[in-house]
C-alpha cells in the first residue's frame, strides 16, 4: 500500500484537483453567473497569477529539494515568457468561448514591466485571464489543459 507522500508523487494532479475542487466549491457559495460576468479580465488575471503559480509550486514540491532548488524551477515557469510560449502551445484546444477570454485578457494589458517586449506581456495576461476564468468556471477543463503543459521534473 503506497504511503500518503508517494500517491501525491504518482498522482500530483489528482491532488491538485481535490485542492481546488475544494476552494471552488467554497466560492461557487460566494459568486453568481452575473457577477461573475462583471469581474474584469484583469481581475481574471489576478486570480489566474495565483492559480498557475499554486499548480507551478504543487507540481515541484515533491520530491523533497532544497528551497533555492523550488525557487528556481518554479520561477522558470512563472516568467511571462514562458506563459506566452504555453499560451501559444495551448491555443489549437482552447474552444472559442476560452479564445475570447484570451482575446479580453489580451487587450487588457496595458502596461508591462520592462524586461519584457509587450507582445509577451500580453499572451502571458492572456493565458493568466483564461487560468481565472476557468478556475471560476469549469475545474476539469482548467485540469486539463494545465496538463497539455507537460511541465517536467
Amino acid at each position: 500500500m503506497k504511503s500518503q507522500e508517494e500517491k501525491l508523487v504518482d498522482e500530483p494532479n489528482e491532488s491538485w484537483y481535490q485542492l481546488l475542487k475544494v476552494t471552488r466549491e467554497q466560492l461557487s457559495q460566494q459568486i453568481s453567473q452575473t457577477q461573475l460576468q462583471q469581474i474584469s479580465p484583469t481581475a481574471l488575471a489576478y486570480l489566474g497569477d495565483v492559480v498557475y503559480e499554486l499548480y507551478v509550486r504543487t507540481f515541484y514540491i515533491l520530491p523533497p529539494q532544497r528551497p533555492e532548488t523550488y525557487h528556481r524551477l518554479v520561477v522558470t515557469q512563472v516568467r511571462a515568457e514562458t506563459q506566452a510560449m504555453y499560451l501559444e502551445k495551448l491555443s489549437p484546444y482552447l474552444f472559442d468561448t476560452e479564445l475570447e477570454i484570451v482575446r479580453r485578457g489580451r487587450n487588457a494589458a496595458t502596461g508591462r514591466p520592462k524586461r519584457v517586449d509587450p507582445k509577451t506581456y500580453q499572451q502571458a495576461t492572456s493565458l493568466e485571464t483564461l487560468i481565472g476564468y476557468l478556475y471560476l468556471t469549469d475545474l476539469g477543463r482548467l485540469t486539463e489543459l494545465l496538463q497539455k503543459l507537460d511541465l517536467e521534473k
